[in-house]
């Protein structure tokens, strides 16, 4: 017979899971919570946390059935460089305008991979640049600032 074994990753990420949901849950709960007809403001907070939690107790019972592998290398530069790239969008999007952010937003997170060449880099943050463009500009009319007041200098002639 074999040994009682759980999965850690998944052990660890079920906890988490069910913890936030928990403590979500908790919190909303001092909110009106309302009916699924008249909702009041801890309606869809507790449903959510309750939607946490059992996708926590999924991943635990999947965690307790299938032995898992050891957590491996940490992709740092991943993290270094695609967690802050929306950060950087956000704070930039109103100064720089939307056209520059997006395609430096794309640069920054396009090097995560270390096997990302820098033309390859500029031509799909180009790429990516000019369909995010198209879509949320001319498709959808959105009122973006293509160029923000940051580059007025260089853009006024």
């Amino acid at each position: 017979m074999k040994p009682f074994a759980i999965d850690r990753v998944n052990g660890l990420c079920a906890a988490l899971f069910i913890g936030f949901g928990g403590w979500f849950a908790l919190q909303s709960l001092g909110l009106e919570i309302g009916t699924a007809l008249r909702m009041g403001p801890g309606y869809f907070p507790l449903v959510l946390a309750i939607v946490l939690i059992l996708l926590g107790a999924v991943i635990l019972v999947q965690a307790v059935r299938v032995e898992g592998e050891a957590i491996g290398h940490i992709a740092w530069r991943g993290m270094l460089l695609i967690l802050p790239a929306p950060i950087f969008f956000g704070l930039t999007v109103r100064g720089l305008g939307f056209i520059p952010s997006i395609f430096l937003t794309a640069l920054i997170a396009s090097f995560a991979s270390r096997r990302m060449k820098p033309l390859t880099a500029l031509v799909l943050s180009a790429g990516l640049t000019l369909f995010a463009f198209l879509v949320f500009s001319y498709a959808l009319g959105l009122p973006f600032r293509r160029f923000g007041p940051w580059l007025a200098p260089w853009l006024v002639s």
